[in-house]
C-alpha cells in the first residue's frame, strides 16, 4: 500500500512538477510550518451551517477537512432540528477518534428579529453573522458554506491568524479577480470593500477581537460592537441589497477596511474563476486549495468538473489508498469535461490535492 512507502521513493512516483510551487508559495508555506510547530496542540474550530437538504453536502465538506488536516479539528455544526439525529449517527461512524470533536447548535436568532433574518437570502444563510457572539467561548474560528471542499489541510488556512496584523478580525478572498464580470462593482446599490467585493463563504475569523472592537459606520458618530451594529445595518439595507448577510459584511469592512485581511483566490475557488475564461492566477500557479461550488454546481451538469470533485471526496472510503482510490479516479472524470471552460483547466483542480496526498504520505512514513 503507499501509505508504507518511503519518503524518496513517494517523491519519484508522484513527483509534482517543479513549477508547482514558486518562490512565494515556498516562503508562504514555511511559514505556515513554522506557525503549526510553534502552535502543536492548538484545537481548530470549523463552523458550518446546514439548513433544509444539506445534509450529505456538509458530510462531504466535513470529510475533506479530516483527510488531510494534521491538527485536532472542532465541528460547530448549526443546523435544523430535524437533522441533527442524522449527523450525529454519521458523525460517530467517523473514524479518527481523539482528533475529531463536534458539537451540534440549534439554528438560533435574536428572538425580537428571529423571522427577518431566517428569511435574509437563504434560509438559515444569516446564522454565520451571530457566531461571534452565540461562540462565546472559542477564540478562533473558520466559517465555511456547506458547498466548500478543502484540497489542502484546514491548519494551512488557520495558521493565517498568525499574520493579521494588530488591527484585523477576520479573512476572506475578493467577490471576483476581473473587474469587468464582477458583480458589486457593477449591479450593487451599497458601500462593498474594495475594487470588486468580498466573498464570505470562507471566513476566517478572530472572534475575542471582533467582540472587543467598535465598528465606525454611517449611521451614527458613535462606534458600534458587532451585536449593536447588526439590526440598524439591515434596517437600513434591506431594500438594498441581494446576497443578504455578505452583503452586510461588505458594508461593514468597506467603513473599517483596516479590519480585513484578504487572502488570495485559490482560497475561495469558484466556477467564476473559470467559467469565463482562467482568471485566478494564484490557482493556475499553485493549484486550487478550497474549492466553493456554489449555485449549486455539485448537483447538476452545469459544471461537471466542481462536480466531478465532489463526487470524489464524497465516495472516498476512509483508509483506502489515496492515489488509486482518490487521485486516480478524479483525473480520469476530470480529463472527460475539457469540453467546458473549467474543464480546459481541469489540472488546477487536482495540483494541490496530489501535493496533499504526497505530504500527507510522506508524513505518514515519518511516524
Amino acid at each position: 500500500r503507499c501509505k508504507n512507502l518511503s519518503v524518496s521513493f513517494w517523491n519519484s512516483y508522484w513527483m509534482l512538477p517543479s513549477d508547482v510551487c514558486g518562490m512565494n508559495c515556498f516562503w508562504e508555506a514555511a511559514f505556515r510550518y513554522d506557525y503549526m510547530k510553534t502552535h502543536p496542540s492548538e484545537k481548530m474550530h470549523l463552523a458550518v451551517v446546514a439548513c433544509g437538504e444539506r445534509l450529505e453536502e456538509t458530510v462531504t465538506m466535513l470529510r475533506s477537512a479530516i483527510i488531510f488536516s494534521i491538527k485536532p479539528l472542532h465541528f460547530h455544526i448549526f443546523a435544523e432540528d430535524q437533522l441533527h439525529e442524522s449527523f450525529k449517527d454519521i458523525l460517530d461512524e467517523f473514524p479518527y477518534e481523539g482528533k475529531i470533536n463536534y458539537t451540534l447548535y440549534p439554528i438560533t436568532f435574536p428572538s425580537e428579529s428571529a423571522a427577518e433574518w431566517k428569511k435574509l437570502f437563504k434560509p438559515c444563510a444569516s446564522q454565520r453573522l451571530f457566531l461571534p457572539l452565540i461562540l462565546k467561548n472559542v477564540d478562533s474560528l473558520l466559517y465555511v458554506d456547506t458547498d466548500i471542499l478543502f484540497l489542502r489541510p484546514v491548519d494551512d488556512i488557520w495558521s493565517f491568524l498568525g499574520k493579521f496584523n494588530s488591527t484585523q478580525i477576520a479573512a476572506m478572498a475578493p467577490e471576483h479577480e476581473e473587474p469587468r464580470i464582477g458583480w458589486y462593482n457593477r449591479f450593487a446599490r451599497h458601500p462593498y470593500y474594495g475594487a470588486t467585493g468580498i466573498n464570505s463563504g470562507v471566513m476566517l475569523m478572530n472572534m475575542t477581537r471582533i467582540r472587543r472592537k467598535y465598528f465606525k459606520n454611517d449611521m451614527t458618530p458613535v462606534r458600534l460592537q458587532w451585536g449593536e451594529i447588526l439590526m440598524p445595518l439591515l434596517k437600513k439595507y434591506k431594500l438594498n441589497i441581494t446576497w443578504g448577510d455578505q452583503d452586510l459584511l461588505n458594508i461593514m469592512f468597506f467603513h473599517n477596511p483596516e479590519s480585513l485581511y484578504v487572502f488570495p483566490c485559490q482560497w475561495n475557488y469558484r466556477p467564476d474563476h473559470c467559467i469565463y475564461g482562467s482568471n485566478c492566477r494564484t490557482a493556475e500557479e499553485e493549484g486550487i486549495f478550497i474549492l466553493h461550488g456554489n449555485r449549486g454546481v455539485y448537483h447538476d451538469d452545469k459544471q461537471p468538473t466542481f462536480r466531478a470533485v465532489y463526487e470524489a471526496i464524497k465516495n472516498y472510503s476512509f483508509g483506502d489508498d489515496l492515489v488509486h482510490s482518490l487521485l486516480q479516479p478524479l483525473e480520469q472524470e476530470l480529463q472527460k469535461t475539457t469540453h467546458t471552460y473549467c474543464g480546459r483547466v481541469y489540472k488546477v483542480f487536482i495540483k494541490q490535492l496530489t501535493k496533499s496526498v504526497r505530504d500527507l504520505y510522506a508524513r505518514r512514513s515519518k511516524g
